[in-house]
């Protein structure tokens, strides 16, 4: 029976050709969407899962508020986990990461390279994750200091050959050549890990203030104890909080946690599972860009929708074509067929055309991998549609897509009467069209979340592009490892100043770019250190040319000026600061910082206006500059827009001069700004993209609704014809139905789609304001490309020959 009726199926398919392709391509578009989604969320919840001991590992986050102000971050104290490990015998082992001075430079023959992905790690490291080892003991390899654990490809670029352990790896430590041991060689990091280091130092070569319970710069990791309830630990860390950190803070009348929590003060530390830091963690300072639960779930709802809306195509398609299948329906039904079997043979040819789209989808999904790993920033490989974990789903695929889209048109099918389909008088009832007018409804509001969705993000996304943070991005040059230069630094910028194409020039590692350093000072308005009083500030070294150079304004006093004794101990602030400290005219009052060799005090010579030095997602904070000549790790030229080239030329030319056989590596700002927005920018690329197919799909859906309803009314268009109806005003009746159904999408999807970009731009602390005209143009578009769908069949059905019509009446 089942041979039956796929041979029947396969006849229906080839008999009607240019049908059957519309079908199956909906189905397949539908399909491939859905399989591209699918490998994009597994990618995502893969992260960190491969680890042998994944649900026993906890990294430790800080919440801190004092003096008012909040942070929320990644980082904790060095002495957290040495701490732990012996005062809780839960914890089995802890490894912590440091990625402060992880911009190293290594020789290779007579020239250095530029390494960025490395990391100070404790010897304990690989006792906690699983990279497996090419060469070398790596529970060992970091137990002593100058020993380096390097990646495969690392071993390769540096020495042509992973079995490499016992040779030295040179690198450039300021003015010296420290030669590091490389103690054992792993297989690189894997793209779904939220560590990708290429080297990782042992912390022992670390120079560093170790034992302080306030300075956090390290990134801590737990593993627990086989049965360690990781709930119950946690209570544990507020004790870590009241042994070590207040006893700190004694210097600002704080002898207690209750005087600390009275002062309004906040200390917590949480612990979050390894396998939830990719999808689940927000925080800025992440050692590599994380994902988002809710992108996962956005995708997931699209992929639903998209594949929904391929079903109802098939269902509309099918019921359209179903004048030419109703006579097989009442000859087989008068020769005694059942209509259950009936009904079996039309899920099984609905099935049969799942399963011939899944395989055109799978070819759709080879093509175009590619190109979407390009737009999300990932490596998914082909193979892993056919992995364990997704192969039993994508087998069972075919049957659920089969079943869903066919149960209505078997079912409808199925129950034709055989005297009116034999007498070619096919009529539906009410209930069907409501059923199918719902249908498309359904695909257009989909249609129209997704334009709404995507224009939001586009708008966003221009908004932050085109607003003006504060300060000058673009046409700003920025050189990397400037502290090569030693203290020829000076000698450069003076150099390139010759240059009529260089403006300006300024020398500091502190960037209002994402991934720039960071320093943390913490001051007061008074001579006196209180629980009350104090604040954490953003305190940037930086030079006499660094707000000229960015374009940062002054709102009062004056810049630093080189050369002068009181300017060293002097600061500027921003205007936040200056609100935080109380100061409506801040020029000339003090600030003190309370500091590892004492307090300290300086004078506010300068207030600047307000700058986003963050992401935008984040409000602007308080911030300080302070005037320093240490080494600087950049170099910035503001450069005349037509003349970089030849600037870029000249400075490669005389970095060769002054640090020969250093890498000359730039960049420029307004790039490294917009980069700190690429997860938005692929989300709006990506909902484009499907947006684009979602729409393409519910045309095909209302093309087939379309000839369904021209097929149903072809006696009544032609009667209207010979009445004297015009062409146009028989296009005008058939359409209004579907200008009627997109209406009711629009309204549908319209509060949805408003409530849900407003909750995403929640997420930003400056941000565009929902306006009329995104919806306006959502649904006009949707309009528009369903009238052109519709009208085609529209117009073919009106100037139809009314006798071909009426010629059996």
């Amino acid at each position: 029976m089942l041979k039956t009726y796929i041979i029947i199926g396969w006849r229906n398919l080839l008999r009607n050709k240019t049908f059957s392709l519309i079908n199956l391509m909906g189905l397949a578009i539908g399909l491939g969407c859905f399989l591209l989604i699918t490998l994009y969320i597994a990618d995502e919840w893969s992260f960190d899962r491969f680890h042998e001991k994944a649900d026993r590992i906890f990294r430790v986050q800080s919440h801190i508020r004092w003096g008012g102000q909040e942070s929320s971050m990644v980082a904790t104290p060095d002495l957290l986990g040495p701490a732990m490990k012996k005062d809780y015998p839960a914890v089995e082992t802890y490894a912590r990461i440091c990625i402060q001075q992880n911009r190293k430079l290594i020789r290779k023959g007579n020239d250095y390279i530029t390494e960025d992905n490395t990391a100070y790690a404790d010897s304990t490291f690989f006792d906690v994750f699983s990279f497996p080892a090419i060469a070398g003991d790596t529970h060992t390899a970091l137990n002593a200091p100058q020993t380096v654990v390097i990646s495969a490809s690392a071993a390769r670029k540096y020495f042509g050959s992973t079995d490499v352990a016992g040779r030295a790896l040179d690198i450039k430590e300021a003015e010296k050549i420290v030669p590091y041991k490389v103690t054992a060689v792993i297989k690189d990091m894997p793209a779904n890990s939220h560590l990708r280091f290429d080297l990782l130092f042992s912390m022992k070569s670390l120079n560093y203030n170790w034992g302080s319970a306030g300075n956090y710069n390290f990134y801590t990791y737990f593993l627990l104890r086989p049965g360690a309830d990781p709930q119950v630990f946690q209570r544990n860390l507020r004790q870590y909080i009241v042994n070590y950190l207040i006893p700190e803070l004694h210097a600002f009348g704080i002898h207690n946690i209750t005087d600390f929590e009275k002062a309004g003060n906040v200390a917590t530390l949480s612990l979050m599972p390894l396998t939830d830091i990719h999808l689940h963690s927000n925080l800025p300072d992440e050692i590599s860009p994380a994902g988002s639960i809710q992108y996962v779930y956005i995708f997931s709802a699209v992929a639903l929708f998209i594949l929904l809306i391929a079903c109802i195509n098939f269902m509309n398609l099918t019921t359209a074509h179903s004048a030419g299948r109703s006579k097989e329906v009442g000859i087989r039904k008068v020769l005694g067929t059942a209509r259950k079997e009936l009904m079996g043979q039309f899920l099984t040819e609905s099935t049969f055309m799942a399963i011939l789209s899944l395989i055109m989808a799978i070819g759709l999904t080879y093509l175009a991998l590619p190109l979407f790993n390009q737009i999300t920033d990932k490596t998914i490989d082909f193979s892993r549609l056919f992995s364990w974990q997704l192969l039993p789903r994508l087998l069972l695929l075919p049957f659920v897509v089969g079943l869903l889209a066919g149960s209505y048109p078997a079912f409808f099918l199925s129950g034709f009467k055989p005297v009116e389909v034999l007498k070619g008088k096919l009529r539906m009832g009410a209930k069907s069209a409501g059923l199918r007018s719902a249908l498309v409804v359904f695909q257009f509001a989909t249609a129209v979340f997704l334009i709404i969705g995507t224009l939001v993000v586009y708008q966003q996304l221009r908004f932050i592009q085109n607003r003006n943070p504060g300060f000058s991005k673009e046409q700003v040059l920025t050189i990397h490892n400037a502290y090569v230069l030693g203290n020829q630094i000076g000698a450069f910028k003076k150099e390139m100043l010759v240059s009529a194409d260089v403006k300006s020039a300024t020398a500091s590692s502190y960037l209002p770019i994402a991934g720039s350093w960071r320093n943390n000072l913490n001051i007061n308005g008074e001579n006196t250190s209180a629980a009350g009083n104090s604040f954490n500030i953003q305190k940037w070294g930086i030079d006499d040319d660094y707000l000229a150079t960015l374009g940062i304004e002054l709102a009062a006093g004056r810049n630093f000026r080189t050369g002068s004794p009181a300017d060293s101990q002097s600061v500027i602030i921003n205007e936040t600061a200056a609100k935080i400290l109380g100061y409506k005219e801040p020029i000339g009052r003090k600030v003190y910082s309370t500091e590892d060799d004492g307090i300290h005090t300086y004078t506010i010579i300068g207030m600047v206006k307000d700058f986003n030095f963050e992401s935008m997602h984040q409000a602007i904070g308080p911030l300080c500059f302070k005037l320093s000549n240490w080494q600087s790790n950049e170099l910035l030229l503001k450069i005349n827009g037509a003349s970089s080239e030849q600037v870029i030329n000249k400075a490669a030319a005389l970095w060769q001069t002054m640090a020969p056989g250093m890498p000359f590596d730039y960049g420029f700002l307004d790039q490294s700004f917009n980069n700190m927005y690429r997860a938005e920018l692929r989300v709006q690329q990506i909902a484009m993209i499907f947006s684009i197919l979602a729409i393409t799909i519910a045309c095909l859906g209302i093309f087939g609704l379309a000839t369904f309803m021209a097929a149903q009314r072809a006696r009544e268009i032609s009667i209207r014809k010979v009445l004297g109806a015009s062409v146009s005003g028989i296009t005008q009746m058939l359409n209004r139905d579907f200008i009627r159904l997109v209406c009711i999408a629009f309204v549908m999807a319209a509060p949805f789609a408003g409530w849900a970009m407003n909750k995403w731009l929640e997420s930003f602390a400056f941000r565009i304001h929902l306006s009329w005209w995104m919806f306006a143009a959502a649904g006009a578009t949707t309009l528009l490309i369903a009238l052109c769908t519709v009208s085609f069949q529209s117009v073919k059905a009106a100037l139809t020959n009314p006798l071909k019509n009426l010629h059996a009446e």
